[in-house]
């Protein structure tokens, strides 16, 4: 589109008000990742996927008691990964950061897990899974700098047949002053690439040679699926934010406009076998203007941001033991 551009740090940092922080379990071979609005945002949830692992998501649903959100946390481990979200929730209340309607300090926290527990880390951790400690770590580390590929909750991600990770991309649309971007985590059972090459299925939607200067596919790409060699299940979850001021009707559609962006980078997507899931945010910094399309524009640049934090988490992550990284895989068929 014509007037827009990433961020000055393609990342969601560039979202004024939102921070994100990072922690890894290197025997593990897992981590967290946490999302920290100051102040907090407005927040929904969109869950498509067919397996999904949350904490909290009915909170933010029609009728819920507040949809005012502190802290977001991604993190691996499935169903041991939940207890990130509960540690970052009593770190957040301990420096007084939450509702205080009812007189004590309760934070409202949501997140969403992937599912690394085959991935070949050491998963022994008997009564003390290490997602609490991680999600501390991540929260004591949050700023506006964001580590990608084998970081945080996508330390031990594996998208399809290539090694997974964090991904975070952003645009800033000149036309409307406002900034949308996107953090993912690519954890897929489908494949990010066309079959049997290294052109990303959303090549087109690069910028700044992110990707490492995508070229067009040299043929029509093949019908075939590309799956995870051991199915099990997977995960993609991500957050899609935006400084510009919506009502809870108008977020709620960005989140279903965002998730497309899934569809445009991955696969087949949304399977039985995954737990897709997006949550939106609105720091609220920035009116829209009142033209009626400007939902629009903002929604189908929401899903650009996230295909491309999708496709820059894969793209930037490293070989994990027998996971090869997108990089290692290609090198010599794009550098050769």
């Amino acid at each position: 589109m014509i007037g827009v551009h990433p961020g000055p740090r393609n990342a969601l940092t560039d979202v004024a008000g939102l921070l994100v922080g990072q922690a890894e379990d290197l025997a593990a071979w897992s981590g967290v990742t946490v999302v920290l609005a100051e102040p907090p945002a407005l927040a929904c949830a969109d869950v498509r996927g067919g397996s999904p692992e949350t904490f909290n998501t009915d909170a933010l649903q029609w009728g819920g008691l507040s949809h005012v959100l502190h802290g977001l946390v991604f993190s691996g481990g499935s169903a041991f990964g939940l207890d990130a979200a509960g540690s970052l929730n009593a770190w957040l209340a301990e420096r007084g950061r939450g509702l205080r309607d009812w007189g004590a300090c309760v934070p409202v926290v949501v997140g969403a897990a992937i599912f690394d527990l085959v991935n070949g880390g050491w998963k022994s951790w008997g009564a003390e899974p290490p997602y609490r400690r991680l999600a501390v770590a991540a929260a004591q580390a949050a700023g506006l700098d964001c580590r990608l590929g084998n970081a945080g909750a996508g330390y031990g991600a594996v998208a399809g047949t290539l090694k997974g990770g964090l991904g975070t991309a952003s645009a800033f649309d000149e036309a409307s002053g406002v900034t949308v971007a996107a953090l993912t985590v690519s954890n897929a059972l489908g494949s990010t690439t066309m079959p049997g090459t290294p052109t990303f299925w959303a090549w087109h939607l690069e910028e700044q040679e992110e990707l490492g200067d995508q070229r067009p596919p040299q043929a029509r790409p093949s019908q075939a699926l590309e799956l995870k060699y051991q199915p099990g299940l997977n995960t993609t979850v991500g957050v899609v934010a935006t400084d510009a001021v919506l009502d809870l009707e108008a977020l709620r559609r960005l989140a279903m406009m965002a998730h497309s962006g899934y569809g445009y980078a991955i696969r087949p997507v949304a399977t039985p076998l995954d737990g897709d899931v997006v949550f939106a945010l609105s720091t609220a910094r920035r009116p829209l203007p009142k033209d009626p399309q400007a939902l629009v524009r903002l929604g189908a640049l929401a899903a650009d941001v996230v295909a491309r934090s999708v496709m820059r988490g894969v793209y930037e992550a490293g070989d994990l033991g027998p996971h090869v990284s997108y990089r290692s895989r290609w090198a010599a068929v794009r550098h050769g």
